[in-house]
């Protein structure tokens, strides 16, 4: 049994994620924090597609929560190991940064930075031992370019993205590869209050992604083809940056 975990996995491109490792053949471990309906939806729509998987409840950017899920997990499964990581949870609180209140900031960073930390390093030793893994992390074109009114997810997603390439340097004597995506604007919650008309103008490709185009640079970075990429941030946003 081959095991992929993936944080935020209860809707958007985590789900679809969720839905692309089960065809891959992992039994998904699908992350949420508040919506355990969502989280069952996800989990039946693994099964639909012929895979399995089941849910795991903590907040990713809670140590304790974290460390006390999976403990859990590795007592009930003592010969196996997470093989995949998909750090896909993250949250916005947009504002430009002179009206930012405290705990937007912080949220934001302890969500998508903190969030990588404590699941990453509590994961991979078990990669390592095993000499295997991918970790995947989700990133944005925010964390590459900037946008106004996102300092703090700008600095989260760069942060992850500078994450990614030390720890890659780390890991990869052990075959464990750790890269990041960084999307452009995807139909998910993400981008509920947006202008999507005004914003599809500037995209050259001229609409959204959708979360299923993520899941597949996500299978491709899984499979043995990409056994010798690592450190890299992938883009895919409609050519609305590069």
């Amino acid at each position: 049994m081959k095991y992929a975990l993936v944080t935020g996995g209860s809707r958007g491109i985590g789900r679809a994620v969720c839905i692309g490792l089960a065809r891959l053949g992992y039994h998904v471990l699908v992350n949420y924090v508040h919506n355990a309906a969502e989280a069952k939806t996800t989990l039946d729509l693994v099964r639909e597609s012929g895979g399995d998987g089941e849910v795991l409840m903590f907040d990713v950017a809670d140590r304790q929560q974290v460390v006390k899920a999976l403990e859990a997990w590795e007592k009930e499964h003592p010969d196996e190991y997470i093989e995949v990581l998909v750090n896909n949870a993250g949250i916005r609180r947009d504002n430009i940064l002179a009206l930012m209140p405290d705990d937007d900031w912080s949220r934001v960073l302890d969500t998508t930075l903190g969030g990588f930390y404590n699941v990453t390093q509590a994961v991979l030793q078990g990669m390592l031992f095993h000499k295997n893994g991918r970790i995947i992390n989700m990133a944005s074109v925010t964390g590459l370019k900037g946008m106004a009114g996102q300092a703090n997810y700008a600095a989260a997603k760069g942060g992850l993205i500078a994450a990614t390439k030390s720890l890659a340097l780390e890991v990869a004597r052990k075959r464990v590869t750790v890269n990041a995506i960084a999307p452009g604007f995807i139909q998910t919650d993400m981008v509920e209050g947006l202008d999507e008309e005004a914003l599809k103008k500037t995209i050259p490709l001229g609409r959204f992604g959708k979360p299923e185009e993520v899941a597949a640079l996500v299978t491709f970075l899984v499979s043995p083809a990409a056994a010798y990429i690592t450190g890299e941030v992938i883009s895919i946003n409609g050519g609305l940056y590069t």
